[in-house]
């Protein structure tokens, strides 16, 4: 039994032009564009709230501020989107994105 050496090397140099290939396809897929939650202020009757979105779709709707025991938007847009952004670094850990006291007065957020 005759092994054809020249289908061998033809062989040998289309896998290694595939793998070529598919190693770029995969650094390419790995580096492009991820999707990111989005921050957004929203005007209330009272003040100020914030939603988070992610592909367009509304996760957080929040309109009063967490943790007080009062009923109150948040008295400007800058400290709605400040808490806003704790919550999404939050998520973005795996943690739980609930707000507590402490958060809001390290955030000098006025009550």
């Amino acid at each position: 039994m005759t092994i054809n050496t020249s289908n061998l090397k033809f062989f040998r140099k289309l896998f290694r032009k595939n793998l070529l290939f598919i190693t770029f396809f995969l650094l390419l897929i790995s580096c492009s564009k991820k999707e990111t939650l989005q921050a957004e202020s929203i005007k209330t009757t009272s003040g100020w709230g914030y939603t988070i979105s992610y592909k367009n779709k509304t996760l957080i709707k929040q309109i009063i501020i967490p943790v007080i025991s009062e009923v109150k938007s948040f008295s400007s847009e800058e400290d709605a989107l400040k808490v806003a952004h704790l919550v999404i670094k939050k998520l973005n850990q795996n943690t739980s994105p609930s707000v507590t006291k402490n958060d809001l007065i390290l955030l000098k957020i006025k009550i």
